[in-house]
């Protein structure tokens, strides 16, 4: 069964480079530029990772973790925040940092993106990592 990871981003460069980085490491990827998009994909059944940026249109990512929560989609979902922002320091994000288990600034480097999210598989993979100079 192939690791699932989740992009919810609402810039299609970023959708697309690091679903290409994904699926060469072997992941099944789902991508969404948006969070409501984001929730269905849940309520369908996805479990695994999701990558989530704060700053887009129609719903933040701040409200989708929160809509995640409040519909106990939380079970078998890892959420990793994708963003340009730094971590705030206001009542939100201290509400919701529980249910968040890392942060990944942008840009990123392609291959500290992939270290990153695999420390939060089920279990280590054995994929052979390749040089990647692929900066978002």
């Amino acid at each position: 069964m192939k690791n699932k990871l989740m992009i919810v981003d609402d810039d299609p460069d970023v959708l697309v480079a690091v679903r290409y980085i994904f699926e060469d490491e072997g992941f099944e990827v789902y991508t969404v530029d948006n969070g409501r998009d984001c929730l269905e994909e849940l309520e369908r059944g996805f479990k695994g990772i999701v990558l989530m940026d704060i700053m887009m249109p129609f719903i933040s990512g701040w409200d989708t973790i929160q809509a995640i929560v409040n519909n106990g989609f939380t079970h078998d979902v890892k959420i990793l925040i994708m963003s340009v922002k730094g971590w705030p320091d206001d009542a939100k994000a201290r509400e919701l940092e529980p249910y968040v288990q890392g942060y990944i600034p942008k840009p990123f480097d392609a291959e500290h993106l992939v270290s990153i999210v695999t420390q939060f598989l089920p279990s280590a993979p054995s994929i052979e990592r390749k040089k990647r100079r692929l900066v978002m």
